[in-house]
């Protein structure tokens, strides 16, 4: 029956509309046969014809936006996702796609609420439970994400990509045994798992386990030859080009081919190592610039934020002076700081073989402690705070070695807050430090690395943040040169054995033999007996060194820094 007042519609134009309809889901469908038998640009000109006439079902955004996802056209996907949740609220797993879209935009607040919708919409969501874990772990809740992952595992005990997820995880806690296990169980569930593979080889390294981890990562590049960051990592282990059987591909053009300039980096870095272990620097060289100059790209350094945290730092130190004897704290705290690249991996290892020692590797609780501290207005000292979070990790060694790098702008505020405290900052030939920091490609952090400008003035501001410590707290902190422990092993242990008041061990001297994990760009290099090989290397990169050496050249220490 027609209501008041509605004009009733001519048969032409109702006809019309219906074949309107008619034509619009005969386009839709033939979008999704396009998409589904991987005729992508096909169906790319079918999804869009949908979209220019108004198209308006939930299963035409979902499907249009993980396309465009694939084809890595993320911001146009975001909007499509969002669009199919607005018709269709109630479907988890759009949720969880759009989270996957939205990590990848690095908006990852974001995605941890889209991902918590849709655990809520469907509470036995195993994937779900897992990607929400990965988003934490890339937010820095690691013990939240290991929870999560956990969760995933035991709602779902063959999804794979959980024991992936939880082993990273695990890995990024130093729970490397665990991590170990259940990598080695997401290859178990799928064996031609290339990323488990890649993953599984990285946490071997960092055990020291460096044969078994060869075969793992040649496993890796045989199941997937594109992997980029197995090359890297594979390039980074001490082996023969002769040997490497994947040489001619990964210095071919195809392996370029579709991938992203993260993939890049590390193809041109994996380069450049087999270069360099056959002593082709020039082109070695050439790489380490292509390389980096992309990487600073990516990720560009401001080295005034640097700076203006340490001069506020070098403020707060001033502010109050504890007396620390008064402070009750049974352990003693030493900090190993200096440069990426310095020598700090090797100090630790050596002061580690002391089995009271516990290594905390680099871990940020001396600045987590220190906000906590402050955010408490005086209830709790620093002593108090980072006391506790030692207690945490073991409560029976009374020894501690941090080695977060960046504890140097802190060295003030350790000598004056910490009793017990001890600083070790290692340094060594600046051009060796930044050629090697260089060629290091750092996973993440340190973003100066892939300039060199930025490298030589960062090196200098240590340099002169430490001084101003050392001058104010002379008894605090021990200055190790490198160059001088690795040319005369024995004399210099002994040193700084006797500066820390400890009874002398022969143990320290082989600090190779120590079989504690190792997460830093040297867990390679640790594994072999002291050496001096890398003194003098920056003379085979001379011809690319110059911009540091131009600004190292001007300061009064470095005039005659290569005569």
């Amino acid at each position: 029956m027609q209501g008041f007042g509605e004009k009733r519609l001519p048969y032409k134009k109702k006809n019309k509309n219906k074949n309107a309809e008619t034509i619009m889901a005969k386009m839709l469908n033939q979008a999704f046969k396009f998409h589904s038998e991987g005729n992508i640009s096909d169906a790319v000109g079918s999804y869009e014809y949908c979209l220019s006439r108004g198209v308006n079902d939930y299963r035409f955004f979902t499907n249009y936006g993980l396309l465009l996802r694939d084809l890595g056209k993320f911001e146009k996907a975001e909007n499509l996702l969002r669009k199919a949740i607005e018709i269709r609220p109630d479907i988890s797993s759009t949720y969880l796609n759009l989270a996957a879209i939205l990590r990848n935009l690095r908006k990852l607040e974001e995605a941890e609420n889209f991902l918590r919708k849709a655990i809520e919409i469907k509470p036995d969501f195993a994937m779900a439970y897992s990607n929400l874990g990965n988003v934490l772990r890339d937010l820095g809740k690691l013990e939240e994400a290991e929870n999560f992952l956990r969760k995933a595992i035991e709602i779902d005990s063959k999804l794979a990509i959980a024991y992936l997820n939880l082993g990273n995880t695990l890995k990024d806690l130093s729970k490397l045994v665990e991590a170990e296990n259940f990598l080695r169980k997401a290859i178990e569930i799928k064996p031609d798992f290339a990323i488990a593979y890649l993953n599984l080889g990285n946490t071997l390294k960092d055990l020291g386990k460096l044969e078994e981890a060869e075969k793992i990562l040649r496993k890796a590049i045989t199941l997937n030859p594109n992997l980029a960051r197995a090359y890297y990592s594979l390039s980074t282990l001490k082996i023969s080009t002769e040997d490497f059987l994947f040489y001619k591909y990964l210095f071919s053009k195809d392996i370029l081919n579709k991938k992203n300039d993260e993939e890049k980096i590390d193809i041109f870095f994996a380069r450049a190592n087999l270069l360099h272990i056959q002593k082709k620097y020039l082109e070695s060289s050439k790489l380490l610039q292509k390389a980096n100059n992309l990487k600073l790209k990516l990720n560009p350094f401001y080295p005034e934020d640097l700076i203006k945290k340490s001069n506020n730092l070098l403020i707060e130190s001033n502010k109050q002076i504890i007396d620390t004897d008064q402070v009750g704290n049974n352990y003693e705290n030493i900090f190993i700081t200096g440069m990426p690249r310095s020598g700090t991996t090797l100090v630790e290892s050596i002061i580690s073989t002391n089995k009271n020692v516990l290594d905390l590797g680099e871990t940020n609780i001396l600045e987590e402690s220190f906000l906590e501290s402050k955010k408490a207005s005086g209830e709790k000292s620093l002593a108090e705070v980072y006391t506790n979070k030692i207690k945490c990790l073991n409560s029976k060694l009374t020894i501690t070695t941090n080695k977060w790098l960046y504890n140097y702008v802190y060295a003030g505020i350790i000598a004056n807050q910490l009793p017990n405290s001890k600083i070790i900052y290692c340094f060594r030939n600046p051009l060796d430090n930044i050629l090697s920091i260089y060629r290091a490609n750092f996973k993440s952090g340190n973003q100066y690395a892939s300039s060199l400008k930025d490298c030589a003035n960062v090196y200098l501001h240590h340099e002169e943040i430490i001084n101003v410590y050392t001058k104010q707290y002379p008894l605090k902190i021990y200055k190790l040169n490198y160059d001088k422990l690795v040319t005369n092993p024995d004399e210099q242990i002994k040193l700084l054995v006797n500066w820390l008041g400890w009874k002398w061990e022969n143990a320290y001297l082989n600090p190779h033999k120590n079989r504690r994990s190792v997460t830093t760009a040297s867990n390679v290099q640790i594994r072999s007996p002291i050496n001096s090989k890398s003194i003098g290397g920056w003379r085979n990169y001379k011809n690319i060194l110059q911009p540091a050496l131009e600004i190292l050249i001007k300061t009064e220490k470095y005039q005659d820094l290569i005569d």
